[in-house]
């Protein structure tokens, strides 16, 4: 993250409390780390608590809350006991892949489950909290924009997360918030490591043949990295950014 960044959003941060799914680890511990810095409270969750502190030991203003965005009494819970925030980041996802007629129906609800069924959850709980100015933000992929295969039930629940952040944004559009997803391409992160190991396992590709895989994917040659898209989640948040409403942004280096 950039200085000229810092300088921007520092002073509008201070004092706001922010929300951050899937915080453990990639983008949403890359994000926790910079709103931190930016002067806000952040709450990060997820399932793995040891995950979760390691990032928030990186800076006071990090606050670790165990909870599962599949799970709605959990979440009701969390969000009725936390209170007003400001800014709600659903970012918890994951990522399985198989040939369409190879996968399984449990592999199906499961992508669906927590990459769809969880936004919601986190989104719709946020709203109920949200102060006058927020912002609420889902982070889906290119997946989102684009078929892609082999991975159809992902990219059916990103989908399914772009058209509910355009239907929120419609239906919220007179009140004094916002509503957008960041759709990412290929990134590095732990998540994407995944999805190297799994291709590495199936194929007898080597990881450096995977990855590059990846990568050529992306019109740069490279992967995105977390700090590209809390970059844009930053801007988002930041003065200037009320008429970005119901907007799927790609930051993928001009693949979609």
């Amino acid at each position: 993250m950039s200085q000229s960044t810092d300088d921007l959003t520092a002073n509008h941060l201070a004092g706001k409390r922010v929300v951050i799914t899937g915080g453990g680890s990639g983008i949403g511990a890359d994000m926790a780390l910079a709103f931190a810095q930016a002067g806000a409270e952040v709450i990060i969750t997820g399932r793995r608590e040891t995950a979760l502190q390691a990032v928030a030991q990186q800076h006071g203003g990090i606050h670790v809350a165990v909870v599962d965005v599949t799970d709605e009494a959990a979440m009701v819970a969390f969000f009725n006991q936390l209170g007003s925030v400001d800014i709600v980041i659903a970012n918890a996802g994951a990522a399985e892949s198989a040939p369409f007629a190879k996968t399984s129906f449990e592999q199906w609800q499961h992508m669906l489950n927590v990459n769809l069924s969880g936004v919601f959850l986190t989104l719709r709980e946020g709203l109920k909290q949200l102060n006058d100015g927020g912002r609420l933000i889902a982070v889906a992929s290119t997946a989102g924009l684009k078929g892609y295969a082999y991975v159809g039930a992902y990219c059916a629940a990103k989908h399914g997360v772009v058209g509910l952040v355009r239907s929120l944004a419609a239906e919220t559009a007179t009140r004094n918030l916002t509503v957008n997803a960041l759709c990412p391409g290929f990134t590095d992160t732990p998540l994407l490591a995944g999805s190297v190991e799994n291709i590495v396992t199936k194929t007898g590709q080597s990881a450096e043949q995977a990855t590059a895989h990846f990568q050529s994917t992306n019109p740069t040659g490279r992967l995105v990295t977390p700090a590209e898209v809390t970059a844009t989640a930053l801007w988002l948040c930041g003065p200037n950014s009320g008429a970005i409403n119901g907007q799927a942004i790609s930051i993928s280096g001009g693949e979609v």
